[in-house]
């Protein structure tokens, strides 16, 4: 049995984690996929939507975030809030930069988002292209196109935010559709190479929309950062909503704040959200697979500051 690691469990906006510091504690040796599948398996595990890591990268730090399948991910929204939380720690200030599958983020303290509910917003550059898209190529863009082979009706944006995005419009959100999506672009390879997240949005007003991802590696989840930024941000582009304007993106676990911010050398999108601690312990790998842990603080106050404002988002969209 491999010595204990201490992790925090966290979410952001629903979309929930298993967060080590790897700063403090060294995982060298550990299989990190296969402790990500063991750790988020919500039968052998603690159950999560992904393993994240605080490391040191240079003189300053950087998230790597895995997927419940042990695929690592180059860029998540939400983690990276969680991240920078911990991160803060070993930083002085309220603003400063991480990196991510490759890339450097920056990020800020926003202070709470409601009372009890603390909040860290990301900059996110955006392009319209790249390699993760064999059907647009280097240099062109797919923007409000139909992709035959996934579906007829639905019109798609492709999105890089350090990883691959297909969002499209639609009146109502269909779960079982956005599911059927998720599975049968996994076979579109050609197109998809490294496969890519598929989200649905609502518009609900032009300064509103509402999102559901199928999240590559890890399927329908309560929510995601970097899709609730390329819905947000395709929206924009489609003159939906509004550019250079906090808008609001409702999800199925919360809410977050978007801004987009188109530019001469390309886009960029702004994300705002909460980073909730629901509580630490300690995780130790059995031989069999299963994941031993024991909780030893509980953060009450946390939880129940970010159930009330979830369910006044949820009451609010059910409202309209």
């Amino acid at each position: 049995m491999c010595r204990d690691l201490r992790f925090i469990k966290c979410h952001g906006s629903g979309n929930d984690f298993v967060m080590i510091d790897a700063v403090e504690q060294s995982l060298q040796g550990r299989d990190i996929a296969t402790l990500s599948r063991d750790v988020c398996d919500r039968d052998r595990g603690i159950g999560a939507d992904g393993l994240l890591l605080l490391v040191q990268q240079g003189e300053g730090y950087a998230m790597r975030m895995f997927n419940p399948d042990g695929s690592e991910a180059e860029m998540c929204g939400n983690g990276i809030r969680c991240v920078a939380r911990l991160a803060q720690k070993y930083i002085n200030g309220t603003h400063f930069t991480l990196g991510s599958g490759g890339r450097t983020f920056r990020i800020s303290a926003d202070g709470d988002l409601c009372e009890g509910v603390k909040a860290f917003g990301v900059e996110i550059p955006i392009t319209l292209n790249g390699r993760d898209f064999a059907l647009i190529g280097e240099a062109g863009s797919w923007r409000e196109q139909i992709i035959e082979e996934l579906n007829p009706d639905l019109r798609f944006t492709a999105l890089n935010l350090g990883n691959p995005h297909i969002v499209a419009r639609c009146e109502k959100i269909d779960l079982a559709l956005l599911e059927s999506l998720g599975e049968r672009v996994k076979h579109l390879t050609t197109l998809f190479p490294n496969g890519v997240n598929v989200s649905l949005y609502e518009v609900l007003s032009e300064e509103k929309i509402f999102v559901a991802t199928y999240e590559r590696g890890a399927g329908i989840t309560l929510s995601c950062g970097t899709a609730m930024t390329a819905s947000t941000t395709a929206a924009a582009l489609a003159g939906y909503i509004r550019s250079n304007h906090p808008i609001e993106v409702c999800n199925r676990g919360g809410r977050v704040i978007c801004e987009v911010h188109p530019r001469e050398d390309g886009l960029s999108t702004r994300l705002s959200g909460n980073a909730t601690y629901e509580y630490s312990g300690r995780l130790s790998e059995e031989a069999d697979g299963r994941i031993k842990f024991d909780i030893e603080e509980i953060f009450a106050a946390e939880i129940n500051a970010y159930e009330e404002f979830a369910d006044k988002v949820k009451q609010e969209i059910c409202a309209e």
